[in-house]
């Protein structure tokens, strides 16, 4: 696994990247970023074996994949601190000729970014497309994959869910951010998405709650289970209950800031909330 601060560290420094990375451009989702550090802290410091020699294909190494990719600032920040790319090029963010899209793209070469992810709905079906290339590769490593909630009100997501039960695939561990908001409202405001562990235990998945989905010991508990669980020719889902906005009060439990972005006094409050640990950029 490749070298990557600690998880102590990391945490209150990429809540420092988004806001700061947010205000900047005066544009990005800071809601969803935030709500997700605890998850990808732990994910790239306890969990996946990757390597930051940056290649496409990812033989011999576990794979992410981001499907809902308007929380980048979350994954650039965690990707950058985690040795993928400088750290000074967080500044370049939402730019022109920047590497650091809005949504993450592939062209630009990006290392850590293997598909671009601006349209919802799509990253499952790469997800399982990659797990099951490394099943005909002969390769024993995991894909795991993020997606929000409200994203899971796209059709295509439920197709793919049918598919990879029919298909047995073991080898992926899908989380669903499910913290009930999305730009509009909450969830339950917008469209219901009713029983998400019984449809995707019809579908044939194993599913696993987290929910204290901002706390690092639930989650590495939590991965480290689904990671246990898979194998058994079932998919693996994780529905981690976090809080939008988690690390910053006013921005917590409300769909308020999912695409704002503070002001001058608001990114020094947030701030002041989470301690410099690494250096800013």
């Amino acid at each position: 696994m490749a070298a990557t601060p600690t998880i102590e560290n990391l945490i209150p420094q990429v809540r420092r990247d988004i806001l700061r990375m947010v205000h900047q451009v005066n544009s990005g989702h800071p809601g969803g970023s935030l709500g997700c550090a605890e998850f990808f802290a732990t994910l790239y410091t306890e969990v996946m074996d990757y390597n930051t020699d940056f290649s496409m294909d990812g033989k011999n190494e576990d794979l992410f994949f981001l499907s809902n990719g308007h929380i980048s600032p979350v994954y650039y920040s965690v990707l950058a601190r985690s040795g993928f790319f400088p750290v000074a090029e967080l500044a370049t963010f939402r730019k022109i000729d920047s590497r650091l899209q809005g949504h993450p793209t592939t062209h630009e070469g990006l290392p850590g970014i293997r598909i671009a992810s601006g349209s919802l709905g799509q990253g499952m079906s790469v997800a399982i497309g990659a797990a099951q290339a490394k099943k005909l590769n002969g390769d024993s490593h995991m894909v795991y994959s993020l997606h929000g909630d409200g994203e899971l009100q796209e059709g295509q997501n439920w197709e793919a869910i049918m598919y990879a039960g029919a298909k047995g695939v073991d080898n992926l561990i899908a989380t669903i951010d499910y913290n009930k908001q999305q730009i509009d409202g909450s969830t339950d405001d917008v469209l219901p998405l009713g029983d998400l562990r019984a449809k995707l235990e019809a579908f044939g998945w194993l599913v696993f709650d987290v929910f204290e989905g901002n706390n690092v010991v639930a989650i590495k508990d939590g991965l480290d289970k689904a990671k246990l669980a898979s194998g058994q020719q079932k998919p693996v889902a994780i529905l981690l209950h976090t809080v939008m906005g988690n690390g910053v009060d006013f921005m917590m439990h409300t769909h308020a800031w999912h695409g704002k972005a503070p002001n001058d006094e608001q990114l020094a409050i947030g701030l002041a909330q989470n301690e410099e640990t690494l250096g800013d950029y």
